[in-house]
């Protein structure tokens, strides 16, 4: 997972400190997530998975396909 999260963040040519702006924390907060020092909250997890419009399971290295699973229609 580490390793995902690095290069879909280099891929983008962000720094850590963007990421951990979008996720409102810590620059070594984000840091300690890429090297697998501490486990990425589901909510952050959500938010990765919005803001590079792919799965968690892509994030988490479940699956190999970064398009990202049809989201739930929101009920009226």
């Amino acid at each position: 997972m580490m390793e995902r999260l690095r290069a879909m963040r280099e891929d983008k040519d962000l720094s850590q400190q963007d990421l951990a702006d979008v996720l409102k924390i810590h620059q070594t907060t984000y840091s300690d997530y890429e090297r697998g020092r501490s486990n990425i909250p589901i909510p952050a997890l959500i938010k990765l998975a919005t803001f590079y419009e792919t799965s968690i399971d892509y994030i988490l290295e479940l699956t190999d396909e970064p398009k990202p699973y049809p989201r739930k229609k929101k009920r009226r």
